[in-house]
């Protein structure tokens, strides 16, 4: 980029807009960076797009976005997935504006042409109208490259990108470790809902590994807990840590015997478990099943977040997706056993809802907090963000080499805000 002044700062490059312990507020604000975010970050990385589950069968699909281009996730006949841009060749109009569903082809409602779940254009209305030499082999839907992990899918413009695999990285143990809310069943979504903010997208990313804010912003929480599930709640006071992962992506661990489901299976049952252990004992589980159903349901103890777009937090996904420089969509996906019993996602579905739920009691508190960091970046000229909480972690918990916090560090949004640096400046 030229040298030009944004918000009183001259700058020469993108880069100067982010140093080692903070950022700078036109990173919230400024519609020239927005634009330049999604052409340099979301389409020059793998973004996630859907979960295996909402894809299970031949000819499901799901529309999703990369970044602000629409797709539409598919599964074809043969069980491979595909991600396909959500426009007709013919005209631009898109071909699917279903959420998710089945079918075996994509018709474009404005002049007919359809297309398979893999993209091939299928068949055009009165094609004697195109001269000869038209072969419809050259105008399929556009296709993104696709990979997945752990149920997990991604998909990215950049067809020379590194594996998905390598872009994850140390990402992927804890990843193994989310998808053990399974209990030996497997994960599915169980659903979702949307929610509109007027503020920025990296307000919210950097608020997945943000456990400074919790016992301020989520009181009302809090006070609507038992004694003992408020003591499990007590995130600041459990020896956690924020740990930088590489590639943006970082873990927040806010409650250390909850990282491992499969540990300390030995353990009471809470009290809050004991009427779903009881339940689950009367359908004919066995004793080490209910114990690891019941573990399952109460999620684990730490946020993952993978830049630039999805978090596995405690017990859901929570996805952005950029609308201006000054709005964001996310998305809370409730998750659950697939194939486990009822009483275990039924109550799966009741916790989600308590916090993550439109009548929960996080998401309101949340969204105004994002919302009020959006409001007061307008005020003043020339000012930072601030980046530099954060103590050593705890002695021998966070992996050799790699830079790590207390749990109410600021390592998590150093680690997003560097590899923003390192797209923008590329």
């Amino acid at each position: 980029m030229e040298t030009t002044t944004i918000d009183g700062a001259v700058v020469s490059d993108y880069a100067d807009l982010v140093r080692d312990d903070r950022g700078h507020t036109s990173l919230y604000k400024d519609a020239k960076i927005f634009d330049e975010e999604m052409q340099r970050i979301f389409r020059n990385t793998w973004v996630w797009v859907a979960h295996a589950s909402d894809v299970p069968t031949k000819n499901t699909f799901k529309t999703s976005w990369v970044g602000d281009q629409p797709v539409i996730v598919t599964r074809d006949k043969a069980g491979q997935v595909h991600v396909l841009l959500n426009r007709c060749r013919h005209r631009a109009a898109s071909v699917c504006e279903k959420k998710k569903g089945k079918a075996s082809v994509f018709v474009c409602p404005y002049h007919g042409w359809s297309y398979d779940v893999d993209g091939k254009l299928r068949k055009v209305p009165h094609a004697k109208g195109y001269e000869e030499g038209f072969d419809t082999a050259d105008y399929p839907l556009v296709s993104l490259r696709v990979e997945e992990y752990n149920g997990l899918i991604f998909a990215t413009f950049k067809q020379d990108i590194e594996p998905l695999e390598e872009f994850l990285g140390a990402a992927r143990k804890w990843i193994d470790l989310f998808m053990k809310q399974g209990a030996g069943f497997g994960v599915k979504t169980l659903g979702e809902h949307k929610f509109r903010f007027p503020g920025n997208w990296k307000i919210q990313l950097e608020n997945t590994t943000d456990a400074y804010h919790f016992p301020i912003v989520h009181k009302t929480f809090l006070d609507s807990l038992d004694e003992e599930t408020e003591n499990v709640f007590d995130v600041l006071g459990q020896g956690g840590w924020v740990e930088d992962l590489g590639n943006g992506h970082s873990v927040m661990v806010m409650i250390p015997d909850l990282i491992d489901l499969d540990d300390n299976l030995d353990a009471p049952i809470p009290d809050r478990f004991a009427d779903l252990a009881r339940e689950l004992a009367e359908e004919g589980h066995c004793d080490a099943d209910v114990r690891r159903i019941v573990r399952a349901v109460g999620g684990t103890g730490f946020n993952l977040n993978l830049f630039p777009n999805v978090a596995c937090s405690m017990a859901f996904f929570r996805v952005l997706r950029p609308v201006s420089v000054d709005e964001t969509e996310i998305t809370h996906v409730a998750i659950g056993m697939d194939g486990g019993p009822v009483a275990g996602n039924r109550a799966r579905l009741r916790l989600h809802e308590h916090f993550q739920g439109p009548m929960g009691f996080g998401t309101p508190d949340d969204a105004e907090g994002w919302e009020r960091v959006q409001r007061g970046a307008q005020a003043g000229d020339d000012l930072w963000i601030l980046l530099n909480r954060g103590v050593d972690a705890p002695e021998g918990v966070a992996e050799p080499g790699h830079n790590a916090g207390d749990v109410s560090a600021e390592t998590g949004m150093r680690a997003a805000y560097q590899m923003w640096k390192r797209m923008m400046a590329a």
